[in-house]
């Protein structure tokens, strides 16, 4: 039974010292030297430093002079990175067919003015993580009238913005073109933060 024992104690020990913690040593080494940003959560600070969100995670944003983002799947908590999941229902259930057309009707009555203007659908579903902080450029045109009107700007002035912040594919031709929220609403509130 020594035989056997003592062979496979030092094995468990040697392969939790180097699995359990050199290699993750290593890995947050290279990772706080080559990428630091991106390794403390890709964090974006106000003008007195202090974090005010991360460009990987959406915020809850309700005010008619800010951009909406996409709705959130985590629950109670709004865009709680410790609850990240989609909400699992599929395009025939009728529980996400009542809460499509419920974030419809709110954001027509946020902006009656947009009449029956079709509703962009990342407006009223929600990612597959439930945290995603990007929205077409489709969804922020279409809340540009709502934007506009609130803080007295011309809907030229702000689509202007939303071109400045489109971001294109990834290599040209990967996804989709998309809208970071939080910092189109950052260039909307105030001067250049990070």
């Amino acid at each position: 039974m020594k035989n056997i024992l003592r062979p496979a104690l030092v094995l468990f020990t040697a392969l939790s010292i180097v699995i359990g913690i050199a290699y993750p040593l290593a890995v947050t080494g290279i990772a706080q030297a080559v990428f630091p940003r991106q390794a403390n959560g890709s964090l974006v600070s106000g003008v007195d430093g202090q974090p005010i969100g991360s460009e990987l995670i959406g915020q809850l944003y309700a005010d008619p002079k800010n951009f909406w983002g996409r709705p959130s799947a985590t629950g109670d908590k709004p865009y709680d990175g410790l609850a990240s999941g989609g909400s699992n229902l599929g395009p025939l259930n009728p529980a996400l067919r009542d809460a499509v057309a419920a974030r419809a009707k709110a954001l027509r009555e946020a902006d009656p003015q947009q009449g029956q203007v079709p509703v962009p659908i990342d407006l009223v579903t929600a990612s597959g993580s439930g945290l995603d902080p990007h929205i077409s450029p489709e969804a922020a045109r279409w809340q540009v009238p709502r934007v506009a009107r609130a803080r007295g700007m011309s809907p030229e002035a702000l689509e202007a913005l939303i071109a400045q912040h489109t971001q294109g594919r990834w290599l040209g031709f990967l996804g989709e073109p998309r809208v970071n929220v939080l910092e189109l609403n950052l260039a909307l509130n105030g001067p250049p933060l990070l």
